[in-house]
């Protein structure tokens, strides 16, 4: 097994849908690495291949061809069940409509991914209302996700991406279903993360104000990472 330079390496991933008849190629040979402690953006176009390429680096999805490593195994071919373990540890996601289990309370939702971890290193409810309590939401441990604004539900989503504290949380459109004050929130969330932490994160977003809060910005047309750059050269409309 050959050992990734990054928390993310990415070599040359395709990823073929069958719609029908029809054949679409969804990823057209992508390569990125992304190095421990970065933030990267990844924007483009409704269509652009973002999504995909976020499930396939989670292990949500399997590529066509090529080969990803995270934090330097490789999952592009492990079986489901090795691959739910990398998920549950090393893993944090973030999406934009939050996913709680609506029948849950707040802590008993963050609580859920320490319960199914194969090595525990934490107390479940102990650790849950830690992390609870570190997001403002100390006074919300046993509310359930109707009895919270979006941005609290968002917030309880980030506590449980980080409740095994995985090097890497992948954040979907994560404020896409917010008004701007609780995007803003949950973005000075993620960075207050990343610096107390050193995690990874990498942020599909349609937002170029969001992705310009990122280290670099890799930029998806038509399945293939079309630009690099740098968060002040990224054009805004």
């Amino acid at each position: 097994m050959t050992s990734s330079q990054g928390v993310i390496d990415a070599r040359q991933v395709t990823k073929k849908l069958r719609l029908g008849k029809l054949e679409i190629a969804a990823l057209r040979g992508v390569n990125m690495c992304v190095e421990a402690g970065e933030m990267v953006s990844i924007v483009g176009p409704s269509g652009s291949g973002k999504s995909t390429l976020l499930g396939i680096i989670g292990g949500l999805d399997t590529p066509t061809s090529g080969e990803v490593y995270i934090d330097g195994v490789e999952i592009s071919r492990l079986g489901e069940d090795k691959l739910t373990e990398i998920r549950n540890e090393k893993i944090g996601f973030i999406f934009q409509f939050f996913n709680l289990i609506p029948t849950l309370t707040a802590l008993e939702n963050v609580a859920l991914p320490i319960e199914f971890a194969n090595q525990r290193r934490y107390k479940p409810k102990k650790r849950a209302k830690a992390l609870l309590q570190q997001l403002g939401l100390g006074d919300r441990l046993n509310h359930r996700p109707s009895e919270l604004s979006g941005g609290q539900q968002q917030r309880v989503a980030i506590a449980r991406a980080l409740a095994n504290n995985p090097p890497l949380l992948l954040a979907d459109e994560p404020t896409g279903n917010l008004d701007s004050e609780s995007g803003a929130m949950v973005m000075e969330t993620l960075h207050q993360i990343r610096a107390e932490n050193g995690t990874t994160i990498v942020l599909v977003t349609h937002d170029p104000n969001l992705a310009k809060q990122a280290d670099r910005i890799l930029t998806l047309i038509d399945g293939r990472i079309e630009q690099e750059s740098l968060p002040e050269k990224l054009a805004i409309g």
